[in-house]
């Protein structure tokens, strides 16, 4: 059986939508999917084995230049690739226009969310066969659920398994211990405030841990660099691809991330992850996998689900906390010592 799967995008996305793939290979021996995702994340998909093809498109870069995307052909040889052999069955698993759109360049039935499911209910309109999945659970068991149904099989106890071939992975040669933090993230008010990553890498190397900083622009660049301005043990990695990335995730002893796409890769790699959440709320979104912990704020407006903070501070949080440096604040309750104190535990839970 030969399926088509659309899912382009974010890079957490991407992620949850590997233990379906998982279920799928037990329950229908011989099954192959070709996935249909975005450039930048071309590389997760071939990690699994059940993924035939990956075909790339770009349609946040094709958005941007509409002429120079339809001039350089790269639209018109997208679609012909799309189309270019019939599928058993097409798994729009995104929900949305953009990706149920590209359903109408592939051949064969479409399954898709129906409209009380999708994130956005117009694109149920593109679908042969549209599932039901209930709100309110995990993002990667609402896709679980989907291909269950598309594909007429019962779906899985038990926490999903994202199924990844991790020999395709180099790992990085370390003999020592090492922590990484995943500090990047794309919301501002997901940021964990610098000065608490720096207080926190004092504390690692304290307890005689390295600490390895990742990142993906020149921004995330500069923060890992002041973190580790003068602190030995701790190292700002080179640019790194996601293969580069998921190799030195995979040889780590634990993760302390926020809300990023970098904090599920190292959910589907099995790394032992600590994850900060402020606005955000870890029960839809948060790393899923069974070596995973969350540590959610319960400040007054978490979670708020907004990109920036816009709370206003009280009197006593003006005296009591640096404004400057301690944003957002509802961050303050997760402040570098409690925060060291549950990896300590977390790592205990480990070495046992």
């Amino acid at each position: 059986m030969r399926v088509l799967l659309i899912k382009t995008s974010s890079l957490g996305d991407v992620i949850h939508t590997l233990p379906a793939l998982t279920d799928a290979a037990r329950a229908i021996p011989g099954i192959q999917f070709d996935w249909v995702v975005e450039e930048g994340f071309a590389e997760i998909p071939r990690w699994h084995p059940a993924v035939a093809e990956v075909i790339p498109v770009a349609i946040r870069r094709w958005r941007k230049n509409l002429l120079t995307t339809w001039r350089s052909g790269e639209w018109r040889a997208c679609k012909q690739r799309l189309g270019a052999q019939p599928y058993d069955l097409i798994i729009d698993a995104q929900g949305l226009v953009k990706s149920a759109w590209l359903t109408r360049y592939a051949q064969g039935p479409v399954a898709g969310l129906d409209r009380a499911s999708a994130r956005e209910p117009f694109a149920s309109r593109f679908y042969d066969r549209p599932q039901a999945v209930a709100w309110g659970q995990h993002a990667v068991e609402r896709v679980r659920q989907l291909f269950a149904a598309a594909l007429n099989y019962p779906l899985p106890d038990g926490i999903g398994d994202y199924g990844l071939d991790l020999q395709q992975l180099g790992l990085p040669d370390k003999t020592e211990p090492y922590l990484v933090f995943l500090h990047g993230t794309t919301w501002d008010s997901k940021h964990w405030p610098e000065l608490y990553w720096r207080q926190l890498a004092e504390r690692a190397i304290a307890e005689g841990l390295q600490v390895c900083l990742p990142w993906g622009n020149s921004a995330e660049q500069a923060r890992a660099e002041r973190v580790a301005a003068d602190l030995p043990g701790v190292s700002v990695l080179p640019k790194l691809n996601l293969a580069g990335v998921a190799g030195v995730l995979a040889g780590a002893k634990a993760c302390v991330a926020v809300d990023t796409g970098l904090g599920h890769l190292a959910a589907a790699l099995d790394v032992p992850t600590l994850s900060l959440f402020g606005p955000t709320n870890p029960g839809f979104t948060g790393a899923y996998g069974a070596r995973q912990q969350h540590l959610a704020s319960d400040f007054a407006c978490a979670p708020c689900l907004r990109k920036q903070c816009n709370y206003q501070p009280t009197a006593e949080e003006q005296a009591r906390f640096d404004l400057t440096r301690e944003q957002p604040l509802c961050f303050t309750r997760l402040n570098p010592a409690s925060v060291m104190a549950r990896l300590q535990l977390l790592l205990a839970s480990e070495a046992t």
